[in-house]
């Protein structure tokens, strides 16, 4: 889809091939394009039902908005989910006495922007694809927040942050290579996001869970976000709080900030707590550690035991039925006797391979088991849990 088929589809004529496109989702590809071409040319057809897809797809981050949103894939791929976009809204509003005057930086589709705009700032975007900006400009109006964003096609090194209340920066982290973990790949690169933030007065910077700690700035705040147990991206915050590492896990909103916890080792208990994805990434595993009385099964392995069943939401909890060596023998002889055919296996610290281990274990049962693979004092072990809600 090139810019000119965008502009075409949001034509009165590009609106009803769209609509006619979204009916034809789900349906063979071919036939959907040839009862288009009856009616619309080839170029419009292929943009209607492309765009069709993507907001299909975007149900899952978007809801009900994604009825009436545009993408590009690349856009959808890397856009924030609205879950969390709200959640970094309320955080950045909360702190000033009227909605702050916000730029942002590398605003892709718009996912941050439109909650931002919602909740009450007011907001100038950029970009520097005119597709890119295109769709976000036509996503600020098909929600009705035309009125609060402004979007140009511009180079996020030309922003000048120093001129609103608030920097928002999200830069791209994929090459023509496909994904890029690597912060001085972004685009805009490393050296020209500090530049920015070293420039602003308050700066939020979205960036992969993964980024390296010596890429944070000093006295930044770093917060890694889990939605539904599963973490979807990190975020550095100056001008706020001072430096920190904090955890969020979304829906629920719970929060877990860095109090210098240490936990202690020792030797496996009744349970064994799987710390969310979060909190390991914002090393606050010995918080989470100190919640539960637990203590690590390893200095370096973030699985922590305890012989308590306490509820926390910041980790899963696992009654142990079994700890033993590693021994791909002595553990299918185990599941035999159990007759445990069907496992979840987990894993952390350990190089086994888990579908070769599934084949190897030919299980053959009824019952089911939690198995987790890891090392206890430096030794390969595995730790056998009951799939059952522990008491």
């Amino acid at each position: 889809m090139d810019l000119d088929a965008f502009n075409e589809l949001l034509t009165p004529r590009g609106q009803q091939a769209l609509a006619e496109a979204g009916e034809l989702v789900g349906a063979d590809p071919v036939a959907a394009a040839t009862k288009l071409r009856k009616t619309y040319d080839a170029a419009l057809t292929s943009a209607a039902l492309t765009q069709a897809g993507l907001r299909e797809r975007a149900r899952a981050k978007f809801g009900e908005d994604a009825e009436r949103m545009y993408f590009t894939p690349h856009g959808l791929e890397q856009s924030t989910r609205a879950e969390v976009a709200e959640h970094r809204a309320r955080r950045l509003t909360g702190s000033w006495p009227n909605p702050p005057r916000v730029v942002d930086a590398c605003c892709g589709i718009g996912g941050d922007f439109l909650a931002l705009a919602r909740a009450g700032c007011t907001v100038t975007a950029v970009d520097t694809d005119p597709l890119t900006a295109a769709v976000a400009r036509a996503n600020a109006e098909a929600l009705g927040l035309g009125g609060r964003v402004t979007v140009s096609v511009t180079d996020a090194a030309d922003v000048r942050p120093e001129e609103y209340d608030v920097l928002f920066a999200d830069p791209a982290r994929r090459t023509s290579r496909g994904r890029t973990f690597d912060p001085m790949a972004y685009s805009p690169p490393w050296p020209v996001v500090l530049d920015l933030i070293s420039r602003a007065a308050r700066a939020c910077v979205k960036v992969a869970p993964g980024i390296p700690y010596e890429f944070i700035p000093g006295g930044a705040e770093a917060e890694w976000v889990s939605y539904k147990g599963e973490v979807k991206e990190a975020a550095l915050w100056t001008g706020l709080h001072g430096a920190t590492r904090r955890a969020t896990l979304l829906p629920g909103g719970h929060t877990l900030t860095a109090t210098g916890a240490e936990a202690p080792v020792g030797p496996a208990g009744r349970y064994v707590y799987e710390p969310d994805g979060a909190a390991i990434r914002a090393h606050l595993v010995g918080e989470v550690s100190e919640m539960v009385n637990g203590r690590l099964l390893d200095p370096m392995i973030a699985y922590i035991t305890g012989d308590n069943p306490i509820d926390t939401p910041w980790a899963t909890r696992y009654e142990i039925t079994d700890v033993l060596p590693f021994s791909l023998k002595k553990l299918r002889a185990l599941l035999r006797e159990r007759r445990i055919g069907n496992v979840t296996i987990k894993k952390r610290g350990s190089a086994v391979d888990i579908e070769r281990l599934r084949s190897d274990l030919r299980l053959n049962g009824q019952k089911s088991a939690v198995i987790i693979l890891t090392r206890i004092i430096d030794k390969p072990s595995v730790i056998i849990c009951d799939t059952a809600l522990p008491a």
